[in-house]
């Protein structure tokens, strides 16, 4: 019997090859969506499991309440002395706790080889802690301060096929160190996927006096520090148990001064990192997790889409197969066995799209990772993979099969044997739902996706106060710059290919000093006033082209500018409260309020956009402090094009710094990465929305076809009576346009619902257009016409002496 189930479901796809090819098609392309967005979210939600202690892993988070919001805010920059405090009186607790310095782009020289790469400098037992699987040292292979442990490729760019233990490296060519270990590359979905080298946090601190000037200073904040619990404890028996670290171990003088911000600790667990990493009052409250939700409800719709068709097209054959359906109840068929013979048959067609969705799954493996910037690996060979597709294709084929298995057998065998079956005047209303509902779907989510990308354009067309085009940014970490800056200035200008140089102490497109404890006339005594400072040389301003709103800029002719004067951003005129900032005295005071030095303000800069160009300025002080700078802003000529002006600067930097690697980065690239989430989002929600309104218009196209089949003979009768071509391509679009504005109107409200919700994440946003609305719903129309039309044209250009002639 199921041999002939088989051989009847496979003569009906082989019969109806067009009405197979969508059905089959249309599944297939909805599977494929289904599972790249499982693929995507699986990888999501596996972030940072490469570690075998990923429960127990956190990260130490320092906040307090702001006196004037009342809001929690914090970071996860920490006190030097604190990471000391957790080791050694919170061992109960933490198994390990250790500190690190931020992961950042060094030098690895060897021998005349020199690259680039991203490490960390953190305490030792982190190989242990991040379980990194050795493949040559062990676990303990950072325990000298003169160790680095590298990765299996930087130790292959390096050394090539040779051993690398033991060897010497130089680290921005002023700290020595020796290859103690190599470990496996850190998968890409991983905290840790980009850094390259770990070398002792000591080392760092050895090389930086100023750091080892912090081991017992509360009040600032350079470091990270990450815990491993102790085997039984939990996040929350830790965070109780450090909750008061602050006021049991800061010096009471210094803890009379910020108790009112009521200070705290907490650990951070390791599974919110990456999905969680917005705070809205202390707490990880959202993130990337937003995006999970999305795409799985956006894969679940496309693959509902595809089921639609399925649906819609084996109901509106349905009078192809009423005799079947008859001859075999009158045989003696059930309906149960009906069921289950149309049941099969949906599964064969599930299975045929499911193995071709595999193909497809196969070929846009590379082309789908760099889209969505992941490194996923087809699972087949993974048990689990295939079990849990084998439960999707059993829910896929039920939710395909079982309605049209239900309807088609429900027919009375004595009705349709006797050629009086009569579907009912509302036999199709469950059809026009249907096309509802995936027209909706579609629409919202163009809707959706055309608003991401608005929101991308209005941040990346924002005024960010400076000129980006031909400035490129140099670091300074390596020794070999001290006291080369006027040399390196004379030779690049003498080329000619520059304009200006400049130095700072922070890039321009990241925030990387915030401090507080200043005064000014007119103070609200209760501001814990904090700024961002940025340390500058007087042609800074001439580099970047900042613009001034007031007073001027620095001056290397007027002597007391490089001691006595600063410059304000708007953002801080207006934190300040000061209507006319030029001239006031801008006061820095310690921790006690003891004064440290005084500056007047000079000028009054437009905001520059140096962190996420969708969230507000921070208030910004720019100084002149040459020694501590550690970057180098260098403008290129207008006339001149990049191609032709780095070979030249690169030159010089050879000629005046020979041990240097010249580094070097676009300035607007580097803003541009600032974009890189919202555009891959929008990439991938468009790619989703126009396979979700393809998939519609698959199943349009099959509903069209049926249509313009039924109405034949009444397309040939209204010619005949004199119904031009127009008339009747009017006549057979009407229903399916009416369907999709029915879409539109559903659609709308539900898509400005969700999207409204979506752009309040963002301070500086953009307003949902109506230009947005109206191209999508006309755009809907428009495809939905060019889908019919075809099918329409067809049959209202049919000969009518054929449509009316006698089987």
């Amino acid at each position: 019997m199921i041999k002939n189930y088989i051989k009847v479901a496979l003569r009906n796809l082989t019969r109806n090859q067009a009405y197979s090819l969508i059905n089959i098609g249309g599944l297939a392309i909805g599977i494929t969506v289904a599972m790249l967005i499982g693929l995507w979210i699986h990888d999501e939600l596996s972030f940072n499991k490469y570690h075998k202690n990923h429960d127990d892993i956190a990260q130490v988070w320092g906040g307090g309440t702001d006196p004037e919001t009342l809001t929690i805010e914090g970071s996860y920059y920490l006190q030097y002395p604190l990471g000391a405090v957790l080791k050694n009186n919170y061992q109960h607790y933490f198994r390990h706790a250790l500190m690190a310095w931020g992961a950042g782009d060094r030098t690895l020289s060897f021998e005349d080889k020199k690259i680039k790469k991203k490490g960390q400098f953190i305490e030792g037992d982190a190989l242990e802690m991040l379980s990194l699987k050795m493949l040559k040292g062990s676990y303990g292979s950072l325990s000298n301060p003169n160790s680095i442990v590298l990765s299996k490729t930087t130790a292959e760019s390096i050394f090539g096929g040779a051993d690398p233990i033991n060897k010497s490296l130089r680290i921005d060519n002023r700290m020595d160190v020796q290859v103690t270990g190599i470990y496996e590359d850190i998968p890409k979905n991983n905290r840790f996927s980009e850094v390259q080298f770990f070398s002792p946090f000591v080392l760092w601190a050895t090389a930086n006096d100023w750091i080892k000037r912090n081991e017992n200073d509360w009040d600032n904040r350079p470091v990270n520090v990450f815990v491993q619990l102790q085997p039984g404890t939990s996040m929350e028996a830790a965070n109780a148990a450090i909750k008061d670290l602050y006021y049991e171990n800061i010096p009471q003088d210094f803890l009379n001064v910020i108790e009112a911000s009521k200070p705290f600790v907490q650990v951070i667990p390791m599974s919110t990192w990456h999905l969680y990493s917005e705070f809205e009052n202390g707490k990880p409250t959202g993130g990337r997790i937003t995006f999970v939700w999305g795409f799985g409800i956006v894969g679940i719709f496309v693959l509902l889409l595809a089921c639609i068709n399925f649906i819609n097209l084996s109901t509106a054959r349905s009078e192809k197969r009423a005799r079947e359906v008859g001859v075999r109840k009158t045989i003696g068929s059930s309906q149960g066995q009906l069921i289950f013979q149309f049941l099969g048959e949906s599964f064969m067609v599930v299975m045929m799209a499911f193995f071709m969705s595999l193909v497809l799954l196969s070929l846009l493996q590379g082309w789908f990772n760099e889209l969505a910037d992941k490194d996923i690996a087809m699972p087949f060979s993974n048990l689990g993979f295939w079990v849990i597709a084998f439960l999707f294709l059993v829910l896929t084929g039920f939710m395909a099969g079982l309605y049209p298995a239900a309807y088609l057998s429900s027919f009375q065998p004595v009705k349709v044997l006797k050629g009086t079956l009569n579907v009912g005047q509302f036999a199709s209303f469950p059809r026009q739902v249907l096309v509802v509902v995936q027209f909706t779907v579609s629409v919202i989510l163009i809707i959706g996706t055309l608003v991401v990308y608005q929101q991308i354009e209005f941040a990346r067309n924002r005024p960010i106060g400076y000129d980006r085009n031909g400035l490129i940014t140099v670091p300074m970490a390596d020794p070999e710059y001290i006291g080369k800056h006027d040399v390196l200035k004379t030779e690049l200008l003498n080329t000619g290919v520059i304009s200006e140089l400049s130095l700072s102490s922070g890039p321009l497109t990241s925030i990387t000093n915030m401090t507080g404890g200043y005064e000014w006339p007119g103070k609200d005594p209760n501001i814990d006033a904090v700024f961002v400072i940025c340390n500058v040389t007087p042609d800074f301003g001439k580099t970047i082209g900042w613009e001034f709103v007031a007073g001027r800029d620095f001056s290397s002719d007027i002597s007391t500018d490089l001691a006595d004067a600063i410059i304000i951003n708007e953002t801080a005129a207006n934190y300040m409260s000061l209507a006319n900032p030029v001239g006031k005295e801008l006061i820095d005071v310690d921790e006690f309020g003891n004064p440290q030095w005084s500056r007047k303000i000079i000028g009054v800069v437009k905001d520059i956009v140096m962190e996420s160009p969708y969230e507000p300025v921070m208030q910004t002080l720019y100084y002149f402090n040459k020694n501590a700078s550690s970057k180098l802003h260098i403008k290129i000529n207008p006339a001149v094009s990049a191609s032709v002006a780095l070979p030249k600067i690169e030159a010089v930097f050879k000629r005046v710094l020979p041990s240097t690697l010249f580094d070097y980065q676009f300035v607007d690239e580097q803003y541009a990465r600032k974009f890189g989430q919202e555009e891959r989002i929008g990439k991938l929600s468009g790619l989703f929305s126009g396979l979700a309104i393809f998939i519609s218009c698959l199943g349009l196209f099959g509903l069209a076809s049926f249509v313009a089949e039924q109405r034949t003979k009444e397309i040939g009768i209204r010619k005949v009576m004199g119904a031009s071509v127009s008339n009747l391509l009017r006549m057979l679009s009407r229903d399916f346009v009416l369907l999709v504005i029915i879409s539109c109107v559903i659609a709308i409200p539900i898509a400005l619902y969700f999207m409204s919700r979506w752009l309040q994440r963002f301070d500086y946003r953009t307003e949902i257009s109506m230009w947005i609305l109206l191209v999508t719903c006309i755009g809907a129309l428009v495809i939905t016409l060019l889908t019919v039309s075809y099918q329409a044209l067809r049959a209202a250009m049919m000969n009518p002496v054929k449509s009316l002639r006698s089987e």
